[in-house]
């Protein structure tokens, strides 16, 4: 058994398969990825890893085992999952999956292949373990996958407490050791014990205020638009595969974008954090449906037009059109009355809440801070938006302010 020093819980013990994967050259890999990629842009203290979430989410998922009676081999089959579960991330964690998964079809959680082959696959059949069994826990396949993916998975429990205690912010600070202790499964399906509606609306509230103060941040929204546009242009490359992006570091991925021509411009600036600022900033009312599910080729030539009519090149404007507001946890089963109970159908809180989250919606077009302003009026018109509600950069006076106002001022 080893013990390890957590800065979240303590003092971590670790032992059995997952003591064995620990050392595998793909889990020690997520030492070298930021947790909250670019986030560290806006929070500084947010340098956290993929590795140290992993025994966190091991962790609370061994003492949710306990609570559960759950032993042998199946508890060592989640086990293994929890340690793995985030070896198939890209560099800098989320913000370039999207990208990967148009050139490969695979996100994260695609990880059957990986775990199958090398020095994850010998040590998980050493311990008598089918990878492919562990790949679908993983993907939250079955009744042990909702413990590693799902509306109450210790992944969940795990992020929000590290995301809150690296970056300062409190809003994230849930109590996990209820959570943990509270979970039971009944007829298969994991929920939490009677009298816990406040518990499980305590991670749908804490998820709902880390949203907009921390993983949509104005700052590392753009910053993450850009790399991603930087890691667009490393593709058109023709020695870079989008299967060699996928399974670099964050390290990797800078070091290859400094040392392309193409991309050298917007490594500098994530480098030196010279940020694009935002010409557009619109609401969810204010931007028509056929635009937010806009496929990502007619985005790019949006992007394009845009930039034509504005006189700048076409990679100094970025359009960032977030996923249409969901929450996940509100699918999250509760005891009450003996009844199994989806947290929206019992809590009075679900409804405002996705009420504030499309109200923190919010449609982007970044460029540089010498043309912002510029790019956001041709996106304007090009995107369709409302033109009374879409903000626009205002150079002259470093405010934000609606393009009718914007104009108004010019005429004047």
């Amino acid at each position: 058994m080893s013990t390890i020093k957590d800065s979240v819980h303590d003092h971590i013990e670790v032992e059995g398969v997952a003591a064995a994967l620990l050392d595998t050259p793909e889990v020690q890999r997520l030492r070298h990825i930021k947790q909250l990629g670019t986030v560290q842009l806006v929070y500084p203290s947010a340098n956290h890893t993929r590795f140290e979430h992993s025994l966190g989410v091991y962790h609370l998922a061994n003492r949710a085992l306990s609570h559960l009676g759950v032993e042998g081999p199946r508890a060592e089959r989640v086990r293994a999952a929890t340690v793995l579960h985030d070896v198939g991330h890209g560099p800098y964690s989320h913000n370039v999956e999207s990208l990967t998964h148009r050139h490969t079809g695979k996100y994260h959680d695609d990880v059957e292949e990986l775990l199958a082959r090398g020095a994850v696959g010998d040590v998980l059949r050493d311990h008598d373990l089918d990878p492919a069994e562990v790949a679908g826990l993983v993907a939250g396949e079955g009744q042990y996958g909702q413990l590693v993916s799902g509306e109450l998975d210790v992944d969940r429990m795990d992020y929000l407490v590290r995301d809150a205690h690296h970056t300062g912010v409190p809003y994230g600070t849930i109590d996990h050791e209820r959570l943990v202790r509270e979970l039971r499964f009944v007829e298969g399906e994991l929920v939490l014990d009677e009298g816990n509606v406040q518990t499980a609306e305590s991670l749908l509230l804490a998820r709902a205020l880390m949203n907009p103060t921390v993983y949509q941040h104005h700052v590392a929204r753009i910053s993450k638009a850009m790399l991603r546009r930087a890691s667009e242009l490393l593709l058109d490359q023709p020695d870079i595969t989008a299967e060699q992006l996928r399974r670099m570091d964050d390290a990797d991925l800078l070091v290859a974008l400094r040392a392309t021509p193409d991309t050298a411009e917007l490594a500098r600036r994530l480098d030196e954090r010279d940020l694009f600022k935002r010409g557009v900033w619109a609401e969810y009312a204010d931007v028509p449906d056929g635009v937010r599910d806009l496929p990502h080729d007619e985005l790019r030539e949006v992007e394009r037009e845009v930039a034509a009519e504005a006189g700048v090149d076409e990679e100094a404007v970025v359009v960032d059109v977030p996923p249409e507001p969901s929450m996940t946890e509100s699918t999250s089963r509760v005891m009450v009355n003996g009844e199994i109970r989806r947290l929206g159908r019992q809590s009075p809180l679900v409804g405002a809440l996705r009420t504030a989250q499309e109200n923190q919606w919010r449609l982007g077009v970044y460029a540089p801070a010498d043309v912002a302003d510029r790019v956001g009026k041709e996106a304007v018109d090009a995107l369709g938006l409302d033109l009374s509600g879409a903000l626009v950069s205002d150079v002259r006076t470093g405010m934000r302010t609606t393009l009718d106002e914007f104009e108004t001022g010019v005429r004047e």
